[in-house]
């Protein structure tokens, strides 16, 4: 039943060293890492200024000769045999035409670009792709969807908790419209590119034509199923540019569907659809894969949360000793019940400051895509449900690993011997984690084989950083939302006593709003526990 734990270990990471070998870093940057490309681009910015500089100096000794030279030649053109029958002068000119000039030729072919072109390519390795302004974009209208948020919300930068201004200006709303339309994603293309278009219509500058804002929005509104929007928006395409490749051709094809669709309401006498300015919500977000999203995505805003009067008074607090633990008799854990059933425990001062900067800083250096476990293969995979960034730590790597493991193993009873690595985790923009479970089900055996451990018995969950908007962990099924508190840890089970997983223990991770999510989890597995929790008679004790 029991197995080495560095076996276990190895296992482990040898899965993620592989998988992290053939993950893009381009799929997702967490806080860490944009922190990063912060300071570098301060750098290029100063190199930039550097360069400004050389330029200038370059062009005032450039000036400096012009003016010279200048004064020179309307001497001697004035009177040409007069001033060179002065032999200084005759001297001076022949050495200025063949050394001065030369000089100034040298002068002007000097580049002073190339150490920036220099520093700008060697920093252009840490530069976010393509890739990254795509997952980014996306991340936005993630957030705009999970909590409600208007285009106008994000371009005026109307954020809850945000201590710095940041605008979207014409462009940078074309550019997520686009993003949007060309991954078919027809209800954000049609909203950000009605901001852009507000924008543009109130007189902000922007190197997007009004006429390819129209093109892209008046199509992407035909495909959400407004026929007379889109009518409507080609028409001042059209009068706008009226030799517009694709405009006419729309503009009557939309106009025949439109007269055919004006036949049939007359015909079922039906008053005509009133036309009101495009806002959120007034086109429905197409379904998704997830049955629960509108729940999920409730709970993330704080709404339909089930904490009745009657389910809180079954809510305490204690002192947790870890059932009389010497190392917790002098110092018990402070322990408090966020839910009743099933029982999730919040345990305050889990991590010490020192110690969070600790974890973080083995962990920034090795952080890569977070991965979930491929439950027919039991591979550790990428997808794109889990957007955040991860590393994990081996314990005997540093002692605080070593004391943070033996923390969790005394405070919850259970044995880490057979436990996952720390994984340490941090959620950047839009980050999220949508609701899974932790456990493997029946449908799903090989799941944990390689590991040999059996099933995720129970999680345990160290919050790392405050956050200020967002980030919370919520269960869609009981509805119950948990909010980052750093330094705290929660606790619960992911299954019976019996070894059947709790369903209900379904859980996400909310997207990131404003702010940073720093998280490590330790997956506790049932190998281990046999004498710590033993078996219960019934499937659902």
């Amino acid at each position: 039943c029991f197995i080495d734990q560095k076996n276990n270990t190895n296992i482990l990471w040898n899965l993620y060293r592989k998988l992290s070998k053939h993950t893009p870093f381009s799929v997702v940057l967490c806080t860490g890492q944009m922190t990063d490309l912060i300071f570098i681009e301060r750098e290029v910015v100063q190199s930039l200024k550097e360069y400004i500089q050389a330029e200038e100096s370059k062009l005032a000794a450039v000036k400096r000769w012009a003016n010279k030279l200048e004064v020179l030649t309307h001497a001697s053109t004035s009177d040409p045999e007069g001033f060179l029958a002065h032999p200084v002068n005759a001297y001076k000119l022949m050495k200025r035409l063949n050394t001065e000039w030369s000089e100034l030729e040298s002068l002007v072919l000097n580049d002073p670009s190339h150490g920036f072109i220099s520093n700008i390519s060697v920093h252009r390795q840490y530069f976010p792709d393509e890739e990254d302004e795509k997952g980014a974009a996306k991340a936005l209208m993630r957030l705009q969807d999970t909590y409600n948020l208007d285009s106008e919300s994000f371009s005026k930068g109307k954020l809850p908790g945000v201590r710095y201004n940041a605008f979207l200006t014409v462009d940078d709303c074309f550019d997520m419209g686009k993003t949007a339309y060309n991954e078919q994603d027809y209800y954000h293309a049609v909203l950000w590119m009605q901001q852009a278009l507000r924008q543009m219509d109130a007189g902000e500058e922007a190197k997007a034509s009004k006429a390819d804002i129209l093109d892209y929005l008046s199509y992407s509104v035909y495909q959400m199923g407004d026929l007379q929007r889109a009518t409507e928006l080609t028409r001042r395409l059209v009068s706008i540019d009226p030799g517009h490749q694709r405009a006419g051709g729309n503009l009557r094809y939309f106009e025949r569907l439109l007269a055919k669709e004006i036949r049939e309401v007359a015909r079922n006498k039906q008053d005509p659809a009133k036309e009101k300015p495009i806002q959120l919500g007034t086109y429905e977000r197409p379904r998704d894969y997830l049955p629960e999203r509108e729940i999920y995505e409730a709970l993330c805003r704080g709404e339909g949360v089930k904490m009745t009067p009657k389910r809180r008074s079954r809510l305490f607090c204690r002192y947790q000793d870890g059932n009389r633990n010497p190392r917790l008799l002098l110092k018990p854990m402070k322990e408090e019940d966020e839910w009743d059933n099933p029982h999730i425990v919040r345990y305050l001062e889990a991590l010490s400051n020192e110690e969070i900067e600790k974890i973080k800083e083995l962990a920034k250096p090795r952080l890569a895509r977070a991965t979930v476990r491929d439950p027919k293969t039991g591979v550790l995979t990428t997808a794109h449900y889990r957007v955040s960034k991860s590393a994990w730590l081996e314990g005997d790597e540093d002692p605080v690993i070593d004391r943070v493991n033996q923390r969790i193993e005394d405070v919850t009873g259970l044995t880490v011997d057979t436990a996952e690595l720390l994984q340490v985790a941090n959620y950047g923009v839009g980050g999220q984690y949508e609701p899974h479970f932790d456990f493997s089900r029946k449908d799903e055996p090989d799941a944990f084989k390689s590991l040999g451990t059996g099933n995720r018995v129970a999680t345990y969950l160290n919050y790392m950083s405050d956050v200020e908007a967002g980030g919370a962990t919520v269960f869609p099924d009981f509805g119950a939302v948990i909010w980052p508190r750093k330094g705290t840890a929660v606790f619960w089970y992911n299954l019976f006593r019996s070894g059947e997983g709790d369903y209900r223990t379904r859980h996400a991770a909310c997207p990131v709003l404003v702010g940073s999510k720093w998280v490590s989890n330790k997956w506790i597995h049932e190998r281990g526990q046999e004498f710590r929790r033993p078996c219960g008679l019934t499937e659902v004790d």
